[in-house]
């Protein structure tokens, strides 16, 4: 078995907080006293994340708070017109000034949690430099240098595959080869840790990589051999034996 040399990290759920976006949305939606159920919000999410991979030329500017906010709207957009009914009336009723009052509340809360997330994993990963090669492999809206260079932590990393950049998204292989591409190593010697089985595990495992699955959730046990370890924490990445 090859040694490995180099790490490549997944962006959304792992570096920057341990859970998929729509969940930390839900969250920060209850939080701006909107009640909405996950059900609820996912068409809006995926509404909205839509947009944002087709409007790359604008978001490519974008640090974390003005994507946020962006993503926020046009989720809020979505939901005045297809939500439920009384979060369709509760939108209408508090007019536009409300309504932008609420898309702050969303995004001040969203990019806290992000803030925090990367400030953790900065700590995690600068102690990783000196043994590994790293990289990141993202779905994301061609700005998540910007993303990285905000949170400090574009210095730990060689390889930056964002799928609206390379144009090629989780889970097709060629976007985890672009990243080895860059990072001029052989998938063997790389470990790929991910909080997707489908999307981060599964193609890294196909290529040969190793692969790392972080699971933050103790009710799931699942066993897949596509995740050659699960880890609970980010933090236990550099507790892993390679």
């Amino acid at each position: 078995m090859a040694t490995i040399t180099a790490l490549l990290f997944d962006f959304g759920g792992t570096l920057d907080g341990p859970a998929h976006w729509l969940d930390r949305f839900l969250a920060s939606y209850r939080e701006a006293g909107i009640e909405i159920s996950r059900i609820e919000l996912d068409p809006a999410f995926d509404h909205a994340t839509r947009i944002g991979y087709g409007a790359t030329r604008v978001v490519a500017r974008f640090g974390i708070t003005d994507l946020v906010r962006f993503l926020v709207g046009h989720q809020f957009e979505y939901l005045r017109k297809s939500g439920p009914d009384p979060l369709r009336k509760l939108l209408d009723d508090c007019g536009a000034s409300g309504r932008h009052r609420f898309v702050e509340a969303v995004t001040k809360s969203f990019v806290r949690e992000t803030s925090a997330g990367l400030a953790h994993s900065r700590e995690v990963v600068g102690p990783l430099k000196d043994r590994f090669k790293m990289g990141v492999v993202s779905n994301f809206y061609a700005n998540l240098d910007r993303v990285l260079e905000e949170a400090k932590l574009t210095r730990f990393f060689a390889a930056v595959a964002d799928s609206s950049r390379v144009g090629i998204f989780k889970p097709e292989v060629g976007i985890y080869q672009a990243a080895l591409k860059k990072l001029q190593c052989a998938p063997e010697s790389v470990a790929m840790i991910g909080d997707s089985l489908s999307k981060d595990c599964a193609p890294a495992h196909k290529l040969g990589m190793r692969t790392v699955w972080l699971c933050t959730d103790p009710g799931r046990n699942e066993d897949s051999a596509d995740a050659n370890v699960t880890i609970r924490s980010i933090d236990e990445v550099a507790l892993i034996e390679w």
